[in-house]
């Protein structure tokens, strides 16, 4: 299949139609480049008509060299092109009115790993809705997303909006960029449907696919999404942020190693035995490692290294309720959920914000069983490929709308 062609692409070969004088802002950070390796902002400041005056930048800073989530990062000027960097991830994560004075057009190119609480497509969300408040138009310079189409886990729950989840949409969420924008600003109550969005959409692209079948480079977002291999894994493995057991963050492979000091893999293992249906297309192997930064740094921790081994069959959410329900029933004296502040929440419990809901952390708790939490998803799950459909774009590896 021939390479997929990114919305920055298409308007670094066909340009790009621009309001007033083209000044232009753009949300984006230095590992966003076009399919031939060049980074995004540089593209398109030699984009013709264009007058690139600001950039914007998402968590972990322009270069995406932060650790870790509230790790807040300043303001800078871009080192080659000399443009003004406006942070939106500190006490500011979204754009104050002067910043975006002097400007005629705002573009987003930000890459997605496919899973709700990654902020980047939150601060896309946030910088939309500070454009519609003052009638700037904006347009999404539209990305894969790396894990392809398929949904899976709770879908948030408007009383659990946070800088983890802005919409209504499932933990894994199955759109691409511009697909994410404009449902978000459909529930949002932004003019997502009309002239002041518009997304550049993706060529040679298939809701089926993986990033590895795109034939584009997988450049990693933030520090602790390395590989494909972590986006894969990360819609489930996320939630052991809201625990007390290590993510992987601090070794060469975060998310997919996990675990704790207390952990006995032995017992967590023969406790999944009646979940091996939860488990399919994946191995988890027994690991002990030495973390070098955060959860339980410098200590010798026991726990699993996932292995995916077939993709189709894998549901990564259902795999990680699976295994903290097992870890919570073997561990249940060392097991904890982890306290606030998470991403700027200071009150709410972090796991509730991860999910969406409340539901998956109480009925872990009270020992339902996981097969029983996973299937308790799916009517929220039907309902919002019901109200996503109008804004879905791709089918048969092609645009279905021009939007």
């Amino acid at each position: 299949m021939a390479r997929t062609v990114l919305g920055i692409d298409r308007v670094v070969r066909d340009g790009l139609a621009l309001p007033g004088r083209g000044r232009a802002g753009v949300l984006c950070n230095a590992t966003t480049v076009t399919g031939d390796w060049e980074p995004s902002a540089e593209a398109l400041a030699r984009v013709p008509g264009l007058r690139l005056e600001r950039i914007f930048s998402p968590q972990h800073g322009f270069a995406a060299e932060k650790q870790d989530n509230m790790v807040e990062s300043a303001d800078g000027v871009h080192p080659r092109l000399g443009v003004p960097i406006v942070s939106l991830y500190g006490e500011r994560r979204e754009p104050e009115p002067a910043a975006l004075d002097g400007l005629d057009i705002l573009i987003i190119d930000l890459p997605d790993v496919g899973t709700r609480v990654y902020t980047f497509l939150v601060t896309a969300l946030l910088v939309l809705r500070a454009c519609a408040a003052r009638g700037l138009p904006a347009i999404v310079l539209d990305r894969p997303n790396p894990i392809g189409g398929a949904i899976e886990g709770p879908v948030l729950d408007n009383t659990y909006q946070s800088f983890v989840g802005m919409v209504d949409v499932p933990l894994r969420h199955g759109l691409t960029a511009g697909e994410f924008c404009a449902y978000g600003c459909s529930r949002l109550g932004l003019p997502a449907g009309t002239d002041w969005l518009r997304v550049v959409a993706l060529g040679n692209w298939r809701p089926s696919q993986y990033y590895d079948d795109s034939g584009l480079p997988w450049i990693m977002p933030s520090p602790n999404m390395p590989a494909l291999e972590t986006a894969v894994v990360y819609p489930g493995q996320v939630m052991l942020e809201g625990t007390n057991l290590s993510e992987g963050r601090g070794t060469t492979r975060p998310f997919e190693i996990f675990g704790a000091p207390f952990i006995d893999p032995s017992s967590v293992r023969e406790a999944l035995r009646d979940d091996a249906d939860l488990l399919a297309g994946a191995h988890l192997r027994e690991v002990a490692f030495e973390p070098m930064i955060q959860k339980h740094a410098g200590q010798l921790v026991r726990g699993f290294q996932i292995h995916v081994t077939d993709r189709r069959r894998y549901r990564p959410v259902a795999e990680t309720v699976a295994i903290l329900a097992a870890i919570h029933r073997v561990h249940g004296d060392a097991f904890a959920w982890r306290e606030p502040p998470y991403e700027y929440e200071r009150e709410r419990i972090p796991i509730d914000l991860i999910c969406g809901t409340d539901r998956v952390r109480r009925a872990i708790d009270a020992g339902v069983p996981a097969r029983e939490i996973v299937g308790a998803w799916e009517d929220g799950l039907a309902a919002f490929r019901e109200r996503v459909g109008p804004w879905t774009i791709y089918l048969g590896g092609q645009a279905s709308a021009a939007r």
